[in-house]
């Protein structure tokens, strides 16, 4: 019989410890070990039939051929995965609770029912009678999609290999448990070890898997940090609860670019793409008011325009406030310095708050010329031209750097009728591009002179 011992181990990242510790000196998260059952010796044969033993080749001599991939149907779904499903990918989907995964999925895994290829959708947290009331009401109802309520990862494996489906869902990985592990499900062995399992199950018999996966309060998806090392694409589902629009976003792919993002809204009857953001998200932009301006982020190979506010008032405490919502906090608090050393506007007693509309969130250095404007147009209450879009990366000596893919994002900013464009002097671009107008400025004091 196999010998078992008892070891603690973190929920946040999985490391282990034989003992109890207040603080994982891993991950650094408090409180978060846990005792488990865990066996030495156990036999690791079992899922690994489905891997046949190959001998070592040379590179050259290993064929390589244009693998199919399964279309979703969704164009938005398609982007971020690089242009489907890749056969025995194994695909792992997180995001907060009630953000939208499970609609996204079981939408996706209908249009691919349809097409002839058999689904099995195997839910842990509701029975199959609840996934049947949430499928009617999104109009899923499809004689190749399969729905089995079970959390046995030994039943789901049997199941695959009778049915054997095309694409695999499992949600989420947190309900699913293995009897050869003692721990609870959801705990760190359990997830690990299902995970390998089904990622040797995808890998042996080119079945392709998704995972649904919790997230924690810090944004993360919960269990070990191997969980993203294991699967081939991670993608996160987000969106603010008080905005209709969610943005899928891909941080791992291996079989496609990474950061490349699809919009959808959220709907009575699901969810429901769209096919250009960049006006949704400048649909409700006032005209002529000041502390707002017109930015475009590349996400992945997708230029989006967006609208930044800024509001300056003047504060009425001892040190004076930086609020941001969808840009980085620090990034905002060095531009404001660059502003006040390089331009001489006096924002030390003043409360600075920059926001992006829309529930976005960008992190690319490309706007910070429209983080700037955005702030000097509420402190001196003078609006920018609401057909003026504003490129450019800002450094500590006030120069205005250039930015990656230009062309692009003017080009977007031409197709929904904007007429100026401002850009670094670093990207050589021609005086009009499709009747757009572009205006380099090389420094930040120049880019103030010229909007304002």
């Amino acid at each position: 019989m196999a010998k078992t011992n008892t070891i603690f181990s973190c929920q946040s990242c999985g490391y282990q410890a034989p003992k109890w510790l207040g603080r994982c000196p891993d991950c650094g998260s408090w409180n978060s070990f846990v005792e488990e059952v865990f066996q030495k010796e156990r036999s690791i044969k079992k899922g690994l039939e489905l891997l046949k033993p190959q001998p070592p080749v040379p590179i050259c001599d290993i064929e390589v051929t244009d693998e199919h991939r399964v279309q979703v149907g969704i164009a938005e779904f398609d982007r971020v995965l690089g242009g489907g499903i890749a056969k025995g990918s194994l695909i792992l989907i997180g995001g907060d609770p009630g953000i939208g995964k499970s609609t996204l999925l079981l939408q996706a895994m209908e249009m691919v029912a349809s097409r002839g290829h058999t689904v099995l959708y195997v839910s842990g947290e509701e029975s199959a009678r609840q996934t049947r009331m949430r499928a009617e009401r999104l109009g899923v109802a499809s004689k190749s999609l399969y729905v089995a309520a079970e959390t046995s990862l030994e039943t789901i494996l049997e199941e695959v290999k009778k049915l054997r489906p095309t694409l695999l869902v499992i949600d989420s990985i947190q309900t699913i448990f293995t009897t050869e592990i003692d721990s609870a499900p959801g705990s760190i062995s359990q997830v690990r070890e299902c995970a390998g399992r089904l990622m040797q199950l995808s890998k042996g018999t080119g079945v392709s898997t998704f995972l649904i996966g919790h997230v924690t309060k810090e944004g993360a998806i919960a269990g070990p940090r191997l969980l993203e090392h294991i699967v081939d694409t991670v993608i996160y589902f987000e969106g603010e609860r008080g905005h209709a629009y969610r943005i899928l976003r891909a941080v791992k792919n291996r079989y496609g670019s990474t950061n490349e993002i699809g919009v959808f809204e959220m709907t009575d009857s699901g969810l429901k793409e769209v096919s250009n953001p960049s006006e949704i998200f400048l649909a409700e932009r006032p005209l002529n008011a000041s502390g707002s301006t017109v930015v475009t982020s590349l996400e992945g190979t997708r230029p989006i325009l967006v609208e930044l506010q800024a509001l300056v008032s003047l504060t009425n405490f001892a040190v004076p406030r930086r609020t941001t919502i969808g840009v980085d906090h620090n990034r905002v608090s060095l531009l404001v310095a660059v502003l006040e050393k390089k331009v001489g506007l006096n924002l030390i007693g003043q409360d600075i708050f920059v926001n992006v509309a829309g529930g976005v969130k960008i992190d690319e250095p490309a706007v910070d010329l429209g983080i700037i404007t955005a702030v000097a147009s509420s402190f001196l209450d003078k609006p920018v031209d609401p057909k003026t879009v504003i490129i450019g990366e800002i450094g500590l000596t006030g120069e205005i750097r250039g930015v990656a893919q230009a062309e692009l994002r003017v080009g977007e900013a031409a197709k929904l009728g904007f007429t100026r464009c401002i850009v670094p002097s670093g990207n050589k671009l021609s005086q009009r591009i499709d009747g757009i107008e572009i205006v380099p400025v090389g420094t930040v004091r120049e880019a103030m002179e010229v909007m304002f």
